[in-house]
């Protein structure tokens, strides 16, 4: 551990924190934790900056159990402020990034000092030989071929690696897996095999400018990086249905991720949004904790895999409204509780009263710092070629961002494969 962080116990707790004097910044980690990992560096370094001013302390939370029970924290990392001994700002878990960080310990800080202190933060040159935006399965795969090409190989995500397969209950279809694998625990395999084969991770961080045809890309706005050649791998985000209460309720009733939020609907009606594989799927999943299902589909069938579309059909928890559409997400307290409906076939709306909606409508690619400097097809997805070149030079894409007629993970592993396997071929013969 670093010597301008002080590692603790609870027998400390008292002294070091709470009767300490100074502005105190605590994270409670745990072995085995990729979060904690990604969170390590950005902690170190923001002590060499602020540590004359706050006191920052780490906490094994496996060994502090009670501690950390009786501050309300149950996962790692967990990082959370304290001044004149009383906790204050905001309490960051899982992916923190560093902008979250430095926010709270200026809010610790005369306004004057913090901006000092930020003024004073380094930045710095990081030069590689394959650079990839984006760690979804395209970008941990690109990662193991280039590195197990022996090529400097530089990770660069805004979340956690695994992309949306960290995020997905079960994967049942992953070659080599004979039962199905949960999708977290896929993308852990998939991360770690990259950084075993030597490549480096920059995750959970601001991507605050990309120069595709300089190839830079500048990381919480201090950290440049320059790169022989970039692969793309951003992957895609839920579609929105831009409906009245959407972007209002999202996280207070609307949610995109049967994985984070069903655990929340036991014994309750949630209503999903959608007829595709995804929300096929998805519907049985949260079907484990809700007592009741209404599915809200625009056609008269399911345009999911017949196999889960019937599992659905024979499910005795689940109602399929056909030809319907949502037109509006009602709320009472801050919360959704109804959806309003309109059948496409009549053009009658009524309400169907919920405990909170699941929207799985489509995906769209994450493009847009990019700017419109690529080449994309006519649903914005990018135009690359065999071997995965993008229009401009060096640059190349992988993954569910790239136009093609399928996209499932084991499109996109072949995807990044292809682009690493190119991109390293150019950098032998360069």
């Amino acid at each position: 551990m670093s010597d301008i962080i002080l590692t603790i116990g609870q027998a400390d707790w008292q002294k070091e924190v709470l009767e300490s004097g100074r502005p105190v910044v605590v994270d409670f980690y745990s072995t085995e934790c990729p979060p904690c990992e990604a969170l390590a560096a950005k902690y170190e370094s923001l002590a060499r900056i602020y540590g004359n001013d706050v006191t920052f302390i780490k906490i094994f939370r496996q060994e502090n159990r009670e501690l950390a029970t009786s501050l309300g924290i149950t996962g790692s990392p967990t990082v959370i402020f304290f001044r004149n001994g009383e906790r204050t700002g905001d309490t960051l878990t899982g992916g923190i990034r560093r902008a979250d960080l430095t926010r709270n310990l200026h809010a610790l800080l005369p306004d004057q000092r913090a901006a000092e202190l930020a003024a004073a933060a380094p930045s710095t040159d990081t030069r590689v030989d394959v650079a990839i935006i984006g760690g979804g399965p395209a970008g941990l795969a690109a990662a193991i071929y280039a590195a197990q090409a022996k090529r400097d190989t530089l990770v660069i995500d805004t979340a956690l690696p695994g992309g949306n397969v960290s995020i997905t209950h079960q994967v049942s279809n992953y070659p080599g897996f004979v039962t199905p694998q949960p999708g977290y625990l896929l993308a852990h395999y998939m991360a770690e095999q990259a950084k075993a084969a030597g490549a480096q991770f920059r995750s959970a961080v601001d991507v605050t400018r990309v120069d595709l045809h300089r190839r830079e890309i500048v990381v919480d706005g201090l950290e440049t990086i320059l790169a022989e050649k970039i692969i793309l791998a951003t992957g895609t985000s839920p579609r929105l249905l831009n409906i009245p209460g959407e972007r209002e309720f999202r996280g207070k009733g609307v949610s995109y991720c049967a994985t984070c939020d069903a655990k929340y609907f036991e014994g309750k009606h949630a209503v999903v949004i959608g007829g595709g594989n995804s929300a096929v799927e998805e519907a049985l999943f949260i079907a484990r904790f809700a007592t009741r299902i209404t599915m809200v589909h625009q056609f008269d069938r399911f345009q999911a895999n017949a196999v889960s579309a019937q599992k659905v059909l024979d499910h005795p928890g689940i109602q399929v409204l056909w030809s319907h559409e949502p037109r509006a997400f009602l709320a009472s307290a801050e919360t959704v509780n109804a959806v309003r409906v309109e059948n496409l076939k009549t053009q009658e709306r009524h309400d169907i009263a919920c405990d909170g909606v699941f929207v799985f409508v489509g995906m769209k690619p994450n493009l847009d710092r990019f700017g419109d400097e690529l080449t994309t097809d006519e649903w914005g997805y990018l135009v690359v070629d065999e071997s995965m070149h993008t229009g401009i030079p060096h640059v190349f894409a992988a993954g569910d961002i790239v136009h093609k007629k399928y996209r499932q993970i084991t499109t996109a592993v072949a995807d990044g494969t292809i682009a690493a396997i190119a991109a390293t071929a150019e950098l032998d013969h360069a």
